[in-house]
């Protein structure tokens, strides 16, 4: 977000106060945001509460700086990295669907080069009565980019669709618009979080994996343009949105699916932590008693399966241990026939399970390495992502 200019449109819904924390949260990444407000979002929200959070000047009314020469709609279209509008209310989409341009948002919004980015948010019958439907369809065609709305409770307390989509995920769009776009054309397969191995029908066996690395390196990826296949065990994350996402609950399950998609990636991230032995499973729970005898069997090893098949489909692996001896990873690239081993001691504070932060060193099957100091997942999932751009 640094140094881009980010013009943010607000219209009149009931949701133009949640603008304003995404106008704070764009501005301290350390993005320019211009705030354009129709009039009726001023009955919603003051635009001194727009200039308070972004320090710059808040454009409302289009006529009321008579004074100003460079005809200012313009110079703010030119100089956009990128156009959003949240709320976008339906009477927004049907102009800009009709190319109707009647206000200083509507003006600009139509004579920006820059991409269009809307977050629409109105009641559920509005937001599929067939005018809207229709409109929407047009501005898709035209490049448009939509973000929700998604389902949730509304102002009216009606429960639906049309709840304009949570603030992580519009910044999350912003930032895959803005971000290098060295990927588009491209498909990673991508697996998160463990697995799990039923025991009986209340316990089973699996490990720490929160899952974080792997949809790190998936929200990376499609910033970066790729389209992403996300095969994911239980975890308490939300999927980034636009992943394809395939959910699987044993190791046997994710060997499956990543088989299966495997043809269609140009480049394959084993970032899950898929249980290595499962149990004869049983029907019933297991009463307590002192002591249990269980017979464990390996599961696939997915990695090894996908090295065996991969053709031109680039290979990373992660080797996570409790030492710092680089040649328990380097074992492990060459014997599932890897290009890229992330490797990460977790004993190290920062470098465990379920934490925001990594330590890792990426050892190449050239015989390179790549050290990473303590970082966050989503810094280090792009240092993965340039290598295999």
């Amino acid at each position: 977000m640094k140094g881009k200019h980010i013009l943010l449109g607000v219209t009149g819904g009931i949701a133009a106060y949640r603008a304003c924390d995404l106008a704070r949260r764009l501005t301290k990444q350390g993005a320019a945001v211009d705030v354009m407000m129709t009039r009726a979002a001023t009955e919603f929200v003051a635009p001194l509460t727009f200039e308070s959070l972004t320090h710059r000047t808040v454009v409302w009314d289009q006529f009321a700086r008579p004074e100003r020469r460079d005809i200012e709609h313009i110079a703010w279209a030119k100089r956009a990295d990128v156009c959003v509008i949240a709320p976008a209310t339906a009477n927004c989409m049907g102009k800009l669907a009709s190319g109707i341009a009647d206000d200083f948002l509507t003006t600009t919004a139509m004579a920006t080069q820059a991409p269009l980015l809307l977050a629409p948010a109105m009641n559920t019958g509005m937001w599929t009565n067939a005018a809207t439907r229709e409109n929407y369809r047009v501005l898709c065609e035209r490049g448009v980019k939509f973000v929700g709305p998604i389902s949730g409770l509304l102002a009216c307390n009606d429960v639906g669709q049309g709840h304009m989509a949570e603030l992580d995920d519009i910044y999350n769009a912003i930032a895959a618009i803005l971000g290098p776009r060295d990927l588009v054309g491209k498909t990673l397969l991508v697996t998160a979080g463990p697995t799990r191995e039923d025991i009986d029908p209340v316990r089973y066996i699996s490990n720490r994996s929160s899952g974080k690395m792997g949809y790190a390196i998936c929200q990376a990826a499609l910033e970066r343009g790729a389209a992403v296949i996300l095969v994911t065990g239980p975890t308490s994350l939300e999927p980034p949105a636009g992943a394809k996402v395939v959910q699987v609950g044993t190791t046997q399950q994710m060997h499956d699916a990543v088989m299966q998609h495997l043809p269609e990636a140009d480049a394959a991230i084993m970032a899950a932590a898929p249980a290595d032995f499962t149990a004869q499973t049983r029907d019933e729970k297991l009463p307590k008693a002192d002591s249990l005898n269980m017979t464990l069997t390996a599961t696939p090893d997915i990695a090894a399966a996908v090295g065996r098949q991969k053709g031109a489909c680039k290979l990373i692996i992660f080797a996570a241990q409790t030492s710092a001896d680089h040649e328990l990873g380097r074992k492990k690239l060459a014997a599932k026939g890897a290009d890229w081993c992330v490797f990460n001691n977790v004993a190290q504070p920062g470098a465990g399970f379920d934490v925001d932060t990594n330590i890792a060193a990426i050892l190449g099957a050239d015989g390179s390495v790549i050290d990473c100091p303590l970082m966050q997942k989503s810094e280090l999932a792009q240092r993965i992502l340039d290598l295999i751009v």
